[in-house]
């Protein structure tokens, strides 16, 4: 469960950064050899693990998604961000249950942020309900990756893009981080942009054009901007040529 802990580590720069921002790159030039890196994963010190982990956040190997999902129940948290952020790298369906199962019961932020970021990038069905759940009730860090993970539905079907689309439109409207507001914007553009003009459409376009209008933060009007042009939609370019000429935007 989130807490106050977590918020006080995780700071407003944490949470506007990529999710493998806070992690230094592995020190070896050239790159890790992968045989070597995956030998260490199964090394007796957490410091060499954690490496082995890093390494992977940049190598994509299959051979090592068994042992990331294993490092996943890591004692040590730093071991446990390092293997979801190369589960990210190296996306598996079979790592989407253990990411699920890991989600509900992780402590800290950091590696809660780096679930979400992984269960977006493995494009997966199951991901869509810890991603709703994480986006309504974690800290800020946390919903701010989640919006932008849900935006990965619109790569399976039409029923998982239109089920992503409530929990963002919400989102949108009432989160009180207005950079968590401008990924849901972002988030709904991308969805949009793959769906049919249909009355799940309208919705989504009205919520942007809502938040064009009505949002006060002005990062968010412009995030809200953007994905209205991304998606052409012939009333959102309309009212933003409207309010430009206007002067309000």
């Amino acid at each position: 469960m989130p807490s106050d802990e977590d918020i006080s580590v995780l700071s407003l720069d944490d949470e506007l950064t990529s999710p493998l921002d806070e992690l230094e790159a592995v020190d070896a030039e050239p790159a890790p050899n992968p045989e070597e890196m995956l030998v260490l994963l199964h090394a007796a010190e957490p410091g060499q693990r954690m490496l082995a982990a890093r390494a992977f956040c940049d190598l994509q190997e299959p051979r090592a998604i068994p042992d990331l999902i294993r490092l996943l129940g890591d004692v040590c948290p730093l071991i446990r961000v390092s293997a979801a952020y190369a589960l990210g790298r190296n996306p598996s369906p079979d790592a989407v249950q253990p990411l699920i199962f890991l989600m509900a019961r992780e402590w800290n932020g950091y590696v809660r942020k780096g679930i979400v970021w992984a269960l977006g990038n493995c494009c997966d069905r199951r991901s869509l309900s810890p991603l709703t759940h994480a986006l309504k009730t974690d800290i800020s860090a946390v919903r701010l990756w989640a919006a932008s993970s849900l935006a990965q539905m619109a790569h399976l079907d039409y029923e998982a893009a239109v089920a992503a689309l409530p929990p963002l439109i919400e989102a949108l409207r009432r989160d009180p981080v207005a950079a968590v507001r401008s990924n849901c914007a972002w988030a709904i553009g991308q969805l949009c942009r793959e769906l049919p003009s249909n009355v799940v459409y309208a919705t989504a376009i009205d919520a942007l054009i809502e938040a064009l209008v009505e949002d006060g933060d002005v990062g968010v009007k412009e995030d809200a901007k953007g994905a209205l042009l991304k998606v052409g939609d012939p009333r959102g370019l309309q009212l933003a040529e409207k309010l430009e000429q206007e002067g309000i935007i």
